[in-house]
């Protein structure tokens, strides 16, 4: 009984026989890590009871791409294109040397920042994922260090590498994108990892554990990625690569290898079953055929697809081949129920009202999760998995008479009012013990606004801030 906590809820979204099931006025009987028991009652002694009342409770969920810096994607939402807006390095930034355009104090609070943020949107499992245009080059272990530290004082269950590239991408003053390499500083990116890896692999009692994280396809060399996988194998790790996304890799993989991008992954024997992909927008029905016969998984982002004008075409087509979706943010906000909504929308939108329900997505976000990450005591609420719960408030929403459905149509990450991971109450009503969230906004604010200010350093032409980033409306005058 020492410790054993009951939760209580209108909705428990159980599982049973391999899938979610649903108990109305049912409980979850928590025992240290792990969940006890899920049903309508549970009749053994408990050390404390939480009746939520009208709200579900559900399994947290796993975010294979989770956003973990201050979002620079959402400065391209009404500008572009993307090499006149500072997203591509220009020549002459290139020439001058690229430099860090934050500290190493600011990105430790970032990820502290956006793990806190996870967390708030009832994320419980995290892949991280950062933008590399405003490195140096890549990403590096001292701030891992430190992104291991505040997942290990908030809670968080994450899975850490830090991103490494063989090359990057240049522009010219007329928009011609083309890459640039400097393989060795890639191997040692991977080099360096790989010693992280090692060292930090499940430290926190396992919650944190080792990833790799070679950036984007079109900048990296089939060394970089051989080793990346002869690696990542022989330590049971997964391996996250953003491939397929944007016609500008498609153009630069087919110039570099003469074929599309899951097909030199393919070629070059590194596609195996611990390979997540985001974002498979621009993949053709070979490209899922490979995936699928890999037995890798595809990382659904829903949010920053469609912001963009894409989509994944498409989810039910990818389900029905038999290849393994999960879910991931990778954009701001890190709201995964705004994401489950979004994918909904634009699967139905790509294959029409029957091809997708309600189930089939939040199945991804946490069911989908696990099984790429080999995790089957993740993604579900079932005796003996992990205690990693979601408790969200439905009393301010229009409710439907099923819960995921609600969560579809009338809920969002704001309304998530307790977190659980490993048994620890992370979060409750809504508040993440030793977490300002006022001062953390504007901290993060701040640290934002220092970020645009140094823009027209790194963009072509060097124009002032107020022409990259152009208003909404004329600014009326004061």
């Amino acid at each position: 009984m020492q410790g054993r906590t009951l939760l209580c809820a209108q909705w428990v979204i159980g599982h049973s026989d391999g899938r979610h099931v649903v108990h109305e006025n049912g409980v979850v009987a928590i025992e240290g890590t792990d969940v006890l028991h899920v049903g309508a009652s549970f009749d053994g002694p408990v050390a404390r009871r939480i009746d939520y009342g009208a709200a579900v409770i559900s399994p947290g969920f796993i975010d294979l791409d989770a956003l973990s810096d201050l979002d620079t994607t959402i400065l391209g939402y009404d500008n572009g294109p993307a090499w006149k807006k500072g997203r591509v390095w220009p020549e002459s930034y290139v020439k001058r040397g690229p430099y860090e355009m934050y500290t190493s104090e600011e990105l430790a609070f970032q990820k502290h920042h956006a793990f806190a943020h996870l967390i708030r949107n009832g994320i419980t499992t995290a892949l991280p994922i950062a933008s590399l245009f405003y490195r140096a080059w890549g990403e590096t272990v001292a701030e891992f260090d430190a992104a291991a530290a505040a997942a290990e004082e908030l809670g968080l269950r994450v899975y850490l590498g830090p991103a490494y590239r063989s090359g990057g991408q240049v522009t010219d003053e007329w928009g011609n994108i083309r890459a640039v390499f400097d393989e060795a500083r890639g191997l040692q990116g991977l080099a360096e990892a790989a010693d992280f890896a090692a060292r930090i692999d499940g430290i926190a009692g396992g919650r944190i554990r080792a990833m790799f994280a070679p950036d984007r396809i079109e900048t990296c060399t089939e060394t970089l990625l051989r080793r990346t996988s002869d690696i990542a194998d022989e330590m049971g790790a997964p391996v996250r690569q953003h491939c397929s996304q944007s016609p500008v890799e498609l153009r630069l993989v087919r110039e570099q290898h003469g074929c599309a991008p899951i097909e030199w992954l393919h070629q070059i024997d590194a596609l195996h079953p611990n390979w997540l992909l985001p974002h498979g927008t621009q993949a053709t029905e070979t490209e899922f055929d490979l995936i699928a016969g890999a037995g890798a998984s595809l990382v659904h982002c829903p949010l920053v697809s469609a912001r963009h004008g894409g989509m994944l075409k498409s989810f039910p087509k990818a389900r029905a081949r038999g290849i393994t979706i999960g879910l991931g943010t990778d954009t701001h906000p890190a709201d995964m129920i705004l994401n489950l909504q979004i994918g909904m929308m634009t699967a139905r939108l790509a294959d029409g009202m029957e091809a997708i329900r309600s189930e089939d997505m939040f199945d991804a976000a946490t069911l989908g999760g696990a099984a790429a990450l080999k995790r089957p005591d993740l993604g579900r609420l079932a005796p003996g998995a992990k205690a990693d719960i979601t408790v969200t408030d439905l009393s301010r929403t229009l409710q439907t008479p099923d819960p995921v459905q609600t969560l579809m149509t009338s809920a969002s990450g704001r309304d998530v009012r307790d977190v659980f991971i490993d048994g620890r109450r992370v979060m409750a009503d809504g508040v993440i013990p030793g977490i300002d969230e006022t001062a953390d906004a504007a901290r993060a604010q701040a640290q934002f606004d220092g970020l645009i200010a140094k823009y027209p350093g790194r963009t072509v032409g060097h124009p002032p801030v107020s022409e990259i980033f152009t208003p909404s409306y004329e600014r009326a005058a004061p």
